[in-house]
């Protein structure tokens, strides 16, 4: 997921929409609806593995796309494939509906995802034969990989694909194991306390604290408090 200005839909929506389905999120941070579907759209995007991308658009910041778009109110999602939109709705859908749309963007699966949906080693290799960047299987092995205790050829697989909320956990589950970083019997809370006054001046420290924040789930209430903890140390 990305933030798109005015200056950059042309590249990010238009020009990405030649190669895979765009979901653009039209939404402002005084509305409630749109604080609702926003976890719901990045979430429902994130399970296709890439085969969906979203971007978001803040309309007070960027009245070009509003006008675009024509925009008159938010949260306003459209679906762009080949420049051209394809699909649309207004307002805070539930989230079976939400998956709904998104998947009559997602092309049918290829033998790859079908390889990749089965999660085995071979299977997952056999994947990246077919597609050597499927998002899907590079994730899905690469967490086999630190499972091994080979968290090194985990990172070097996940540099093939582009940053996902997926990805980026796989890829911090590995640089945590590459330090042999263990979480205590009482949770991650204490490993987090600990690195918090050391962020700033630590470039390590600050890399582990969000390795650590990465290992959250994305509803737990912890991450949104630590992040605003580290971004009080560093600004």
């Amino acid at each position: 997921m990305i933030d798109v200005t005015d200056a950059t839909f042309e590249t990010d929506v238009l020009e990405r929409s030649d190669r895979v389905p765009v979901v653009v999120d039209l939404w402002a941070p005084w509305c409630g609806p749109c604080r609702t579907l926003g976890p719901i759209i990045e979430k429902v995007v994130d399970a296709t593995a890439g085969a969906v991308e979203l971007v978001k658009v803040n309309v007070d910041d960027n009245p070009r796309i509003s006008a675009t778009f024509q925009v008159q109110s938010i949260p306003a999602v459209f679906a762009i494939r080949d420049r051209q939109v394809v699909d649309s709705f207004v307002g805070a859908l539930p989230e079976s509906q939400v998956a709904a749309f998104v998947g009559r963007l997602a092309p049918s699966p290829s033998e790859a995802d079908v390889l990749a949906e089965a999660g085995d080693e071979i299977s997952l290799r056999k994947a990246l034969e077919l597609e050597h960047d499927h998002p899907g299987a590079v994730t899905a092995l690469a967490r086999l990989l630190v499972g091994q205790g080979r968290p090194d050829e985990a990172l070097e697989l996940l540099g093939r694909i582009p940053d996902t909320a997926q990805s980026r956990q796989a890829a911090a589950e590995a640089r945590l194991a590459a330090q042999a970083v263990e979480v205590p019997a009482d949770g991650v809370g204490t490993l987090l306390d600990a690195l918090l006054p050391r962020v700033k001046e630590d470039e390590a420290a600050r890399q582990e604290f969000l390795d650590l924040l990465e290992t959250l789930d994305a509803d737990d209430p912890r991450a949104g408090a630590y992040r605003k903890a580290l971004a009080s140390r560093l600004f």
